[in-house]
């Protein structure tokens, strides 16, 4: 019976050795993720919102692509969803990041956690 006592107070000791080891790595891992929401906009109407979990350090396009179907050519995005752009009319996909302009490509710019990416496909009066 003391053997059986003796092995279980080891086990016990073991077992407050590694649970707070394994809650920890539990900690690590959540926070390789980040939320992000994405809004998209055709004039100033709203036509689509949706809030994405992605990889820490993901950018712009990683995220616009897990939600929709995209066209882009080395970063700068031409369609999303059927709704393209228009060179002739100046109509074209912008974006910006917590409500500031972003001057890199989408392929380029990453992303933190809570951040929010509005594109808007308007016409460009520059």
């Amino acid at each position: 019976m003391k053997k059986f006592a003796a092995f279980l107070a080891s086990l016990l000791m073991l077992l407050g050795v590694f649970a707070p080891a394994a809650a920890t790595t539990v900690q690590a891992s959540s926070t390789k993720t980040i939320k992000v929401t994405y809004t998209l906009k055709k004039n100033k109407k709203q036509i689509a919102k949706k809030t994405l979990k992605l990889k820490k350090g993901a950018t712009v396009t990683t995220g616009l692509k897990k939600g929709w179907k995209v066209t882009d050519k080395k970063g700068f995005i031409s369609e999303i969803d059927g709704h393209k752009q228009n060179n002739k009319k100046k109509i074209y996909w912008t974006y910006t990041v917590n409500k500031k302009q972003v001057n890199v490509s989408a392929d380029k710019k990453k992303l933190k956690n809570k951040d929010h990416v509005e594109f808007k496909l308007s016409k460009y009066n520059g």
